[in-house]
């Protein structure tokens, strides 16, 4: 027998030996319970406690914001760590009270605080305007000369499948 051969043969027989130990360890059905676990048994949401936790952190958001000018509370490039606080503050207390998040409650703070702090935001109006000429043309004419050449190319190619075969 060659050695190569014999190589062969010893990993086919190791790769055996191999499966059927990992079968015989993962098919031990015996000590897998296959019942369903019932659900944890959930407390239910506190709401008053969780209207004043959020209240703490509507507190503290606007002594953060109260570090900030007013004139940049519309930019949030300037309170987005505060903002981002603020929101992670009040899911953790909504989780630690036993409600889900979000909620209305939440919600509800979080709009008072939107308009509180951020009414003024407000863009005008944004007026569109359609694109010079000259780019409007551009714009159109390059997908349809793009849509023609690939058009002509399969057509040519189905003509020539002799030769490209």
């Amino acid at each position: 027998m060659d050695t190569n051969e014999f190589a062969v043969l010893k990993l086919f027989v190791v790769g055996i030996l191999v499966n059927a130990w990992m079968i015989r360890g993962l098919s031990a059905t015996d000590s897998i319970n296959i019942e369903p676990t019932p659900p944890r048994p959930r407390k239910p949401c506190n709401e008053s406690r969780l209207q004043w936790e959020v209240e703490v952190c509507g507190e503290e958001f606007k002594r953060e914001m109260g570090h900030i000018e007013p004139h940049y509370w519309c930019n949030l490039t300037h309170f987005i760590s505060e903002y981002h606080r603020f929101t992670f503050c009040t899911e953790t207390k909504s989780n630690f009270v036993s409600c889900y998040w979000p909620n209305p409650l939440v919600e509800s703070y979080i709009i008072h605080i939107h308009k509180h702090f951020f009414s003024n935001c407000t863009l005008e109006h944004v007026v569109w305007v359609d694109p010079p000429d000259d780019t409007l043309t551009i714009l159109i004419l390059v997908p349809v000369f793009l849509t023609l050449a690939m058009i002509a190319l399969v057509v040519w190619c189905s003509k020539r499948s002799d030769v490209l075969a």
